[in-house]
């Protein structure tokens, strides 16, 4: 059996949790999330936990079960805690701001880029407009709207500018050798 599929998946006192066949609608002190589970799991509720049952161990089966523990426990996660990505912008002349809700960043290109938060997400800027941080409670959306900002000016290997996340290493390569003079 899944090691992560079995496991069962607590949700705390504040959090109400409707499964209504497949569908599961999660509602916490940050917001509500909702999602469409395959058919074929059996999600329950038991008291004070969700269980996620598969029908055989079938390999697609097998495989669903831990998805579908691991997507309900980042809902209950989410609608908790919410999470966040913190990303950083490296360069001379590089630096994030806010405008309204809108985050713009001045990455190297002859314009400002304006980057227009989806709904269920908000930016924030901090340390003196190097770093900003991508906040939501859905971890998918949260992660992928991150990696839609950093693909706008990815970090480059010769001077380390661009936007990445924080903590990110970026492997160095060495520039140019320049003239080898011979013996003459």
């Amino acid at each position: 059996m899944s090691r992560i599929g079995r496991m069962p998946v607590p949700v705390p006192g504040n959090v109400t949790v409707d499964i209504i066949g497949s569908r599961v609608r999660v509602k916490g002190p940050k917001g509500e999330l909702s999602r469409e589970f395959h058919p074929d799991m059996m999600i329950e509720r038991q008291g004070d936990h969700i269980m996620v049952k598969r029908p055989s161990d079938e390999r697609r089966h097998r495989a669903l079960h831990g998805l579908t523990r691991a997507l309900l426990a980042n809902m209950v996660e989410g609608v908790t805690k919410g999470y966040a990505r913190r990303l950083q912008v490296a360069g001379v002349g590089y630096r994030a701001e806010m405008r309204g809700d809108n985050l713009v960043l001045s990455v190297g290109f002859s314009h400002s880029v304006m980057v227009e938060p989806p709904s269920g997400i908000s930016f924030t800027v901090e340390r003196g407009y190097h770093t900003f941080v991508v906040e939501g409670i859905d971890k998918e959306l949260v992660g992928n709207t991150a990696a839609q900002i950093r693909r706008i000016r990815p970090p480059e290997p010769y001077k380390g500018k661009g936007i990445r996340y924080e903590g990110e290493r970026i492997r160095r390569k060495p520039g140019k050798a320049g003239k080898v003079s011979v013996g003459g």
